[in-house]
């Protein structure tokens, strides 16, 4: 059955999305098998989200495409079934973010650099958490929209999400902290703007350096989950 599924799914990706792929019957004949064992791997392929099935005239296997919002749902599903924690998803988080700054830096939109200088100006508006955790989500969907990287973009939402349902104290927690946090972002968005990859990804891992020592020293205090 897997080779089925496997056969099947070439075919489906070969083809245009909302194709017809071909009947119950047919496929069973092209493929070299029985009518159950296509029927099993066009479950596989249903539950992957590329294929659809249609009864009546003119049915039969059409291609399709898995959205994205489905994949983030089977991720985070994923996630949380393996028992993933909340410390492991904030390492995910800060590594697909170096990738994307060193992107980031070869933007040449102007609206969108424009739109990068202005949560520059936003770091030091961003008092509260709140505000932080804002700022946060905002640059990190510029950085989707500038870079255009689907795959680390669907990693980065799904652990990003994975790790605010967590609970978690805060990783800097005190003014003079905050402080840290706000140069740190600084100095990587000011790199991205300069379109300096090599120091984005120096600033971006420096940044990413320090969080998950910070993240280290709860762990140990057992703050973490």
């Amino acid at each position: 059955m897997q080779v089925s599924a496997e056969l099947l799914r070439s075919r489906v990706l070969g083809c245009p999305p909302g194709a017809q792929i071909g009947s119950l019957r047919s496929l069973a004949a092209e493929l070299g098998v029985g009518i159950v064992t296509v029927q099993q791997a066009a479950r596989v392929l249903e539950h992957e989200g590329l294929l659809m099935v249609r009864r009546g005239p003119g049915g039969g296997y059409y291609g399709a495409r898995p959205g994205a919002a489905a994949l983030e749902r089977a991720l985070g599903a994923w996630l949380s079934v393996q028992g993933t924690h909340a410390h492991e998803a904030l390492e995910m988080v800060t590594l697909l973010e170096g990738e994307l700054n060193a992107a980031a830096s070869h933007c040449t939109n102007d609206t969108l650099l424009e739109e990068l200088r202005e949560l520059v100006a936003r770091l030091d508006l961003s008092t509260t958490s709140a505000q932080r955790v804002a700022f946060e989500q905002d640059l990190h969907n510029l950085l989707f929209r500038m870079t255009e990287r689907p795959v680390i973009e669907l990693l980065s939402r799904v652990t990003l999400r994975h790790y605010s349902q967590k609970p978690m104290p805060p990783l800097f927690p005190t003014e003079e902290d905050v402080a840290i946090w706000r140069a740190g972002r600084r100095r990587i968005l000011l790199a991205v703007l300069q379109h300096d990859e090599m120091l984005a990804r120096f600033e971006a891992d420096r940044h990413r350096n320090e969080t998950l020592r910070r993240l280290r020293e709860v762990m140990a205090r057992g703050d973490g989950t």
